[in-house]
């Protein structure tokens, strides 16, 4: 039976480059393998896109492939050829990792210097702390490098014996769909490509151990609940002399007993009397910098508000400085005493009704 062309069956063209007919691989590849794909024919395209790959990516046999067609490799012209023996262990390793067994690279993934992991711990601010900034000393458990063996897992390395320091062990596997060269990391070594006469007992062979670190950090002024700060390099210690991850501190602010916030405006509610609020006055306002007096115009109503700018968080990480809002809190007397009653009996004689209250009763008599 015929075979289709190489070219077509990785969908390419024939000026292709290397790199184009490597991404075609992978991406059928990944497509038809047979503990993949569903599809009834997906080991018979497999071994298709093997072969056409087999052939392509050889510099050699494409050229022959280009000049002769399939007749390059059978018995007569090209001595024969077989994609079953071709390495693909290194396209696979990229493509499905160690997820078929085709394993990463041993050592050179091991030792590999890795960044270490990042760390979370949460922080509770009091209201002040949050406004202004602080200064705190918190207390972390990351892992850090084993001082006992440096950061080796033991002492007197040696050459793993079992995997002759390469970290990996290479072997042939045969399935319905070819054969394999497939490399495994080492069991021995763990792919380290050496092993101790003697482990560390204080790590455990890990090279890491748990530590409670002791750090002084300075919060900046205007954090609120649910902002992180990052601590660079403050997180868990690197692999293999890698760079160590960071520390991030999440914020929790507590509630003021006064002061509300809303980002970086400060609201308060001021409580005053029913006289204060018909004839007007000064009050005494605190605010985060200390009080100011502020006049309360008369005839205020629960809810009036009013603004003074600049009294909000001057926000360190933002720049940006926020007002501070008033919001009046008409209160009345819970009992009156006998004068105040007279008082009051007096002041509803006169006209008190302002226009919202003549146009209810209006609205009153016409039902």
């Amino acid at each position: 039976m015929n075979k289709k062309d190489y070219y077509e069956v990785l969908g390419v063209s024939k000026d292709a480059s290397e790199a184009e007919i490597k991404s075609a691989f992978r991406k059928l590849a990944k497509q038809y393998h047979p503990d993949v794909s569903k599809e009834a024919n997906a080991e018979e395209k497999f071994k298709e896109i093997q072969e056409a790959y087999a052939v392509l990516s050889d510099e050699n046999k494409r050229k022959q492939y280009d000049q002769f067609g399939h007749a390059a490799f059978d018995g007569a012209a090209g001595g024969g050829f077989n994609a079953q023996d071709f390495d693909f262990s290194d396209i696979f390793d990229s493509i499905f990792g160690n997820s078929f067994g085709f394993g990463a690279s041993g050592a050179t993934s091991a030792n590999r210097k890795a960044r270490g992991g990042d760390k979370l711990i949460h922080i509770n601010l009091d209201f002040e702390e949050a406004i202004f900034g602080c200064e705190k000393q918190i207390k972390v458990n990351v892992s850090d490098e084993c001082d006992e063996c440096d950061g080796e897992g033991g002492f007197n390395s040696q050459t793993c014996p079992t995997c002759h320091g390469s970290g990996t062990i290479t072997s042939q596997q045969r399935s319905l769909f070819g054969s394999f060269m497939t490399r495994t990391t080492c069991p021995d070594c763990h792919g380290e490509g050496k092993t101790f006469k003697r482990k560390c007992s204080k790590c455990n062979g890990t090279g890491r151990v748990m530590r409670e670190k002791v750090l002084n950090v300075t919060i900046p002024a205007g954090v609120d609940t649910g902002n992180r700060l990052r601590l660079s390099g403050k997180g868990e210690a690197g692999i293999n002399g890698g760079p160590n991850g960071d520390l991030y501190l999440e914020f929790t602010v507590r509630d003021h007993e006064f002061f509300q916030r809303d980002e970086d405006d400060i609201y308060l509610r001021v409580p005053i009397t029913v006289s204060e609020a018909a004839l007007g006055c000064k009050k005494t306002i605190p605010t985060i910098y200390g009080n100011i007096k502020l006049t309360i115009p008369a005839g205020s109503n629960t809810g009036d508000k009013q603004r003074i700018k600049d009294k909000g968080i001057n926000n360190a990480t933002t720049r940006n400085k926020g007002d501070m809002y008033i919001i009046i809190d008409v209160k009345f007397p819970d009992k009156l005493s006998h004068e105040q009653k007279k008082l009051f009996e007096k002041l509803a004689e006169t006209d008190l009704e302002d226009s919202e209250i003549n146009k209810f009763n209006r609205f009153v008599k016409s039902n």
